[in-house]
């Protein structure tokens, strides 16, 4: 039965429901969005019982405050907002019960730059497009289409479920502010030089704070072309790096637009997105050349790995 869960007294900087996205849609100008790191999310919906790609809360930076209008459970993973229950501290990676009245504190963060709140039983909110993810350049899905306000008031069907389990302490990501990304190199490496593709791979960029859902701004050595910097416009993907006419790289995320007419120097595997979605300004990135054979080798692992752990969570 539908009911309230959430009441917002704080939002936070940027709060919004996510999924793992709305795909197949893109030729119609929509972006796939849903939630930054979808390593974190997905595991946040397992140690609460709930399907894998189940709505959440994402969180950035600062998180929110919010009163429990209902019993349930909870998990919060990603980066360490220092979350508290009223003054409690409340743990993270963790499944646990937050009861009906009690204040669920999310502040500034002291690691990572995201963390997911997942409730046993979902968040009841209109899917659009076959999602429930929030599309904040289109303003539509989530919650309204917009981040939290004050005095929102969330839904959802919650369900009580025992045992609380939490993620093995050797599964729980590290995040640095020196970070090695793994990249495939194209599809328009030949419009670099060779002394460019050789600076992209071994030199440090660095995430600037004009970054956001739609794309990592990096500042770094600059990337020459040996063509101009412009392209006939072609599909982007989730981790593609553009290089426009200032040599600068833009790595391409969640709200990325759905083409774009600058060459890619490179493309992000999949299995990093997460730890790149958990990147603060002045992180310093290290790219690293990989092969499509070892993305699709670490892709195939990681889905694996999801799976076994959904099994162990029934």
């Amino acid at each position: 039965m539908k009911t309230a869960i959430f009441k917002v007294i704080k939002p936070g900087l940027q709060s919004t429901v996510q999924d793992l996205g709305r795909y197949g849609y893109q030729q119609f100008g929509i972006s796939p969005s849903g939630a930054m790191d979808s390593y974190s999310m997905q595991l946040a919906n397992i140690l609460v019982g709930n399907l894998p790609g189940e709505a959440v809360l994402e969180v950035s930076f600062t998180g929110p405050v919010l009163e429990a209008c209902s019993h349930m459970v909870i998990a919060m993973c990603g980066g360490d907002f220092s979350p508290k229950v009223d003054d409690r501290e409340a743990p993270i990676w963790k499944s646990f019960l937050l009861k009906k009245g009690e204040t669920l504190s999310l502040g500034s963060c002291k690691q990572g730059a995201r963390a997911y709140v997942a409730v046993c039983g979902g968040i009841d909110v209109p899917a659009v497009l076959n999602s429930k993810s929030t599309s904040l350049n289109g303003r539509f899905g989530g919650y309204e289409g917009r981040p939290l306000q004050k005095d929102d008031l969330l839904y959802g069907e919650p369900v009580i479920r025992k045992p609380f389990k939490s993620l093995p302490p050797e599964f729980i990501p590290s995040y640095k502010t020196q970070l090695p990304v793994r990249v495939i190199l194209g599809p328009h490496e030949q419009r670099f030089s060779r002394s460019s593709v050789e600076r992209f791979l071994t030199e440090e960029y660095v995430v600037t704070p004009q970054s956001n859902r739609m794309g990592y701004q990096l500042k770094g050595p600059k990337l020459d072309h040996v063509q101009e910097p412009d392209i006939i416009s072609d599909p982007i993907p989730l981790g593609g790096i553009q290089v426009p006419a200032s040599g600068q790289p833009i790595i391409l995320m969640a709200d990325r637009q759905t083409t774009g007419g600058y060459t890619r120097i490179g493309t992000v595997i999949s299995v990093d997105i997460p730890l790149l979605a958990q990147a603060v300004p002045d992180t310093k990135i290290q790219f690293v050349e990989t092969s499509l054979e070892e993305a699709q080798r670490l892709y195939f692992e990681r889905l694996l790995f999801l799976k076994h752990l959904c099994l162990a969570a029934k």
